[in-house]
């Protein structure tokens, strides 16, 4: 047996969208089930996202602490944002999310994993990227506001925050599968082995 996701779409009978926000939005589906009795589903509808694990010489993970209201807590996180423009390009949105939040560049690009961050209540999808060689960008510093006006940065070692991750410590999911991914590829042999930085993303489509 291939243990593989596949597509599959079950038949919605009726949809509202109940709420628009400035990014995303809920929507309520009356989706037929199996048995043919129609359940109602309601999901956020989320744009999509990138992340990038960046990697030093040192072997250090480039991480960022932000307050995130929602769960009531200051946050270790790797550098991430939203795909703003459909059908852009996951590593363009990853180049600039890392240059905009750590004033990093970085030569050397993978993918990391690719992932649904809450399937049971959202289509958001995450592309996480490695990144190497990096180098500190030119140009102006991007003007952080809100919650990012008192994000603090660090470099921590990989191998630290894998610790911290099976000791519960650490909890941001791109983190966690970002760090847990490394580790997973080292330990099978070759980190080059990743996929190419441009391989197609089905979840979001885009131009290359």
């Amino acid at each position: 047996m291939q243990v593989q996701d596949t597509p599959e779409e079950w038949r919605v009978v009726a949809t509202t969208t109940p709420f628009t926000g400035k990014k995303t939005s809920v929507r309520t589906d009356d989706v037929v089930m199996p048995d043919g009795s129609v359940a109602r589903r309601d999901y956020q509808v989320h744009p999509g996202s990138v992340a990038v694990l960046a990697l030093d010489e040192q072997d250090r993970v480039l991480v960022l602490r932000q307050y995130r209201h929602p769960v009531r807590q200051k946050l270790w996180e790797i550098p991430a944002g939203l795909l703003d423009v459909p059908g852009e390009n996951p590593l363009h949105a990853a180049q600039r999310e890392l240059y905009e939040e750590a004033h990093v560049k970085a030569e050397d690009w993978k993918v990391l994993a690719d992932l649904y961050t809450s399937p049971g209540g959202s289509d958001e999808a995450v592309r996480i990227f490695l990144a190497r060689d990096l180098a500190d960008a030119e140009g102006e510093r991007y003007e952080v506001a809100d919650e990012e006006a008192d994000m603090e940065l660090a470099r921590v070692p990989l191998a630290e925050l894998a610790r911290g991750v099976l000791a519960g410590e650490l909890h941001n999911s791109c983190l966690v599968a970002g760090v847990l991914a490394v580790v997973a590829a080292r330990a099978g042999g070759d980190v080059e082995s990743l996929r190419p930085a441009t391989t197609p993303w089905p979840a979001r489509p885009f131009e290359s």
